[in-house]
């Protein structure tokens, strides 16, 4: 396998990944007139698919809207139609069904993304902005250089850039490299995609649902919602403590049936038909640093929250817009590279003081299961783990 330089004109930066984070760095970068690639990876990361019509990751909040705005992404966003969420029913901490709705939101109501839809046209934003798409994968950052394989001639490829900006999710691949990753607990998501429709291709009752239902166990909590590849339901509970019939479709359908209301969401689809399930890490996780000179981690790579937060997706929004505009700065300026690292690093600080504080009041309301390990886990922090996750 040969390594080869491309041609003359190096881009002054090269964003990898093509999610949500990478996109809107890439955006922010070619609308400052900077010459950037934007490097997609023709694989999804490890469990984020469950099939080619759905990628997990689905829900956007009502404060998106004034991003969207800022970014002049809002007209394009509204206009592809996804479905509306109106808000959460929640049986947390009582076996009570309370809703919390997004009537009374200064910002209207959220959304249940078509994620593949959602982050193509992310993408095809940055590439209208000046940002050159690439079929690449990231592998390692050394002496300047951005070393990738193309999968068009697969063929090890160094891309030479001042500033490389790892939008990589979880895998984190330049990040983890140079800063230590921080894993909060053991959370993993056992997720299933239930069809809207029968057999003879009649809608079931509940596909109309624009709310997002939440329901807490005694090893863990659940979560359905409707997204337009059908119906996901999601299990969440640490990875020691999962069942190992839950791999099965029989052991998935048997135990959302030990549910209350989460069942009654599934009550007319047949357990014959439930599909697969699928698993996906799911805990918190911290990367520090998450930029130094030369480089800078937004999204998943820098900062991953506990899908309870509901914030994934505007938190990758968000660092990507930061960290694009950070690098623009440093690019224009290299006097200011000082200043806008450490503006990041405070910004990124913030965030994750506000998911701490979020994660552990939210926690802290369900009592219920004072013996569970899941739960006697997070009133003591969690048990976070140290080094490479």
């Amino acid at each position: 396998m040969t390594t080869r330089l491309r041609p003359p004109r190096p881009p002054a930066a090269v964003v990898a990944g093509g999610g949500p984070a990478g996109a809107v760095a890439a955006l922010v970068l070619a609308r400052s007139g900077h010459r950037v690639l934007l490097l997609e990876d023709g694989g999804p990361g490890r469990g984020e698919t469950a099939g080619p019509a759905f990628k997990i990751g689905e829900f956007l909040p009502p404060v998106a809207r004034p991003l969207l705005r800022d970014l002049g992404l809002l007209d394009g966003f509204l206009a592809a139609g996804h479905p509306v969420s109106t808000g959460t029913y929640a049986a947390w901490g009582s076996a009570s069904l309370h809703g919390r709705s997004h009537l009374f939101d200064p910002y209207g109501h959220g959304w249940h993304l078509d994620r593949l839809r959602f982050d193509a046209f992310l993408r095809g934003a940055a590439v209208a902005a000046g940002a050159e798409p690439l079929r690449a994968t990231a592998l390692r950052r050394e002496a300047g250089r951005l070393i990738v394989r193309e999968q068009a001639a697969g063929t090890l490829t160094a891309l030479p850039a001042r500033w490389v900006i790892d939008a990589t999710g979880r895998r984190c691949v330049i990040g983890r490299r140079h800063g230590r990753r921080r894993r909060q607990d053991r959370l993993v998501a056992a997720y299933a995609v239930f069809p809207d429709r029968d057999a003879a291709g009649r809608d079931h009752p509940a596909a109309a649902e624009a709310r997002t239902l939440v329901e807490a166990a005694p090893h863990g909590w659940w979560y359905t919602t409707r997204i337009p590849a059908g119906r996901l339901v999601a299990h969440l509970t640490d990875v020691d403590l999962a069942e190992p019939s839950m791999k099965t479709p029989h052991g998935f359908w048997h135990a959302l049936t030990r549910t209350s209301h989460l069942r009654r969401r599934l009550a007319d689809h047949d357990p014959a038909a439930t599909p697969v399930p699928r698993w996906a890490p799911a805990h918190g996780l911290r990367l520090t640093p998450a930029a130094a000179p030369g480089w800078m981690a937004a999204g998943d790579a820098a900062i991953a929250f506990d899908p309870l937060s509901s914030q994934g997706i505007l938190t990758a929004l968000h660092t990507g817009a930061r960290a694009g505009r950070a690098v623009a700065d440093c690019l224009a300026d290299e006097g200011a590279t000082t200043t806008a690292l450490a503006d990041y690093t405070a910004f990124l600080e913030r965030v994750a003081t506000a998911y701490r504080d979020n994660h552990a009041y939210a926690y802290g309301q369900e009592q219920r299961w004072p013996l569970s390990p899941f739960w006697q886990r997070r009133r003591t922090g969690g048990q976070p783990s140290p080094g490479m996750a």
